[in-house]
């Protein structure tokens, strides 16, 4: 039998001889390289000597307590998550390790499913800096993320694409639901790009009336109409040399939408009301939120402009589709609303964060930073926990959804069957986490592996 691979050191902090031996063996098998120590300040010590990717320690020990070495340990090493065990289940002790700097807490005795999930998720965290490094390398020395956060598989992909799109001249059609950062990706593109010392111009079809869209993109001349009471230049003229950022590009209406396929295609402009071409150095990108093919059938977008512009397509993937980011967004967006509140926030409470993994985003990263900057303004303490969020969050998940309804599923069906459209739903609507997956449906990730790889799946 293959020897599991390593996949991080674990101090395990503990005066219980018996419950560290179990430890070891548990982790050991999960793949975790294990030492011990068997009191706080022994710990400090041991993370004197070595560094270790995560410390996981018991509360109460006979000469220094958990709580006692934690800010000793953090002291040295700020870097490293500490993950805290405690008998005693009480909101004064989580809120004590937290605010001395815990990366979470659980309680003895410790279940299993819950303990892998927080390992895996300190890990993830305590990896970030280095993964974002490696990232920046892979795309190349000097790119620009932006405000772009995420370590996801997904997201990792579309900026390698990004990385790969923005030295080119092509155009692009950015596509994804409401909320999921397109115009952060439209930004990406253009200051990676060779036309980044020029304008980056930004239009929302759907803010602008029809009667003005063309005077905005085109320009107008002194009383080419009503209120017309100078020259006005137009975005196209502004981006000169630059990019334009077309959003919501499938609610222009079908006659500008021809007016707009002649400049892609002759490069050049005439202000409303004007007889001067004028000649223009543009790279168009365009976005929706809608599938394009039905709106050229439905008779609503031109099937020669689509084409236009989708030489270069780049889907943005919704929040769900990469939950393992929604960590990361959180304490960003927290960061951020408590500066600019001026609100002394430190993090979440592990039942906050887990309520926020949880919950599917309809309105992605957009909702997502809207419910974080309302937590924050509501929040009494150091740390935000669920009552902070919003109801919308708090109903969503109050109770675990059911992944099969009866009347959707077919009565005859035989149990095995059952059980995989189970679990396959189940991992659909934790978006692909396994982790997550496993909790939910109340078994170890090694037996939902199993399973999956029965499915071909994995």
């Amino acid at each position: 039998m293959a020897e599991p691979k390593i996949s991080g050191s674990i101090l395990v902090v503990d005066d219980d001889r018996a419950h560290r031996t179990m430890l070891r063996t548990l982790l050991g098998g999960w793949g975790y390289s294990v030492e011990e120590a068997d009191d706080g300040a022994r710990a400090i010590e041991r993370v004197h000597e070595k560094p270790y990717d995560l410390v996981l320690m018991d509360v109460r020990m006979v000469e220094m307590s958990g709580l006692e070495a934690l800010p000793e340990i953090k002291r040295f090493n700020p870097a490293i998550p500490v993950i805290i065990m405690t008998a005693y289940s009480s909101v004064e002790t989580a809120v004590e390790a937290l605010k001395k700097g815990a990366y979470d807490y659980l309680t003895k005795p410790l279940d299993f499913d819950e303990l892998r999930l927080a390992l895996e998720r300190a890990m993830d965290h305590g990896r970030l800096k280095e993964e974002n490094r490696a990232l920046k390398e892979s795309l190349g020395k000097g790119f620009n993320t932006g405000d772009i956060i995420g370590r996801s598989r997904a997201m990792v992909e579309l900026l390698e694409t990004v990385a790969m799109v923005a030295p080119t001249e092509a155009t692009v059609l950015i596509t994804g639901e409401s909320g999921t950062g397109k115009e952060l990706i439209a930004g990406a593109i253009h200051f990676n790009s060779p036309r980044r010392e020029n304008h980056f111009i930004k239009v929302n079809c759907a803010a602008i009336t029809e009667t003005l869209l063309e005077s905005e993109l085109f320009g107008h001349e002194k009383g080419s109409f009503t209120g017309a009471d100078r020259r006005k230049e137009g975005r196209f003229k502004l981006a000169h040399r630059g990019s334009l950022f077309l959003d919501e590009i499938s609610e222009m209406s079908v006659a500008m939408q021809a007016k707009l396929l002649r400049v892609l295609q002759e490069k050049e402009i005439q202000r409303v009301g004007g007889e001067e071409v004028i000649k223009v150095d543009v790279r168009v990108m365009a976005a929706t939120n809608k599938d394009l093919r039905e709106e050229i059938e439905a008779g609503r977008f031109r099937e020669d402009l689509y084409y236009r512009l989708n030489v270069l397509t780049l889907p943005v993937p919704a929040l769900r589709q990469r939950a393992e980011d929604i960590p990361l967004l959180a304490q960003h967006f927290l960061e951020t609303f408590a500066e600019k509140n001026r609100k002394p926030i430190k993090g979440f409470t592990p039942q906050a964060m887990d309520r926020m993994v949880r919950y599917d985003w309809p309105g992605n990263v957009r909702e997502l930073m809207n419910a974080v900057e309302r937590s924050v303004i509501l929040c009494r303490s150091e740390y935000i926990s669920e009552v902070d969020f919003p109801l919308s969050v708090l109903d969503a998940t109050a109770q675990e959804q059911e992944i099969v309804k009866g009347e959707e599923m077919p009565v005859d069906l035989p149990l095995e069957e059952v059980e995989k459209v189970t679990i396959l739903n189940t991992l659909e609507s934790a978006g692909g986490n396994k982790s997550e997956t496993a909790r939910r449906l109340g078994i170890t990730r090694r037996t939902l592996h199993k399973k999956l790889k029965k499915y071909g799946v994995m």
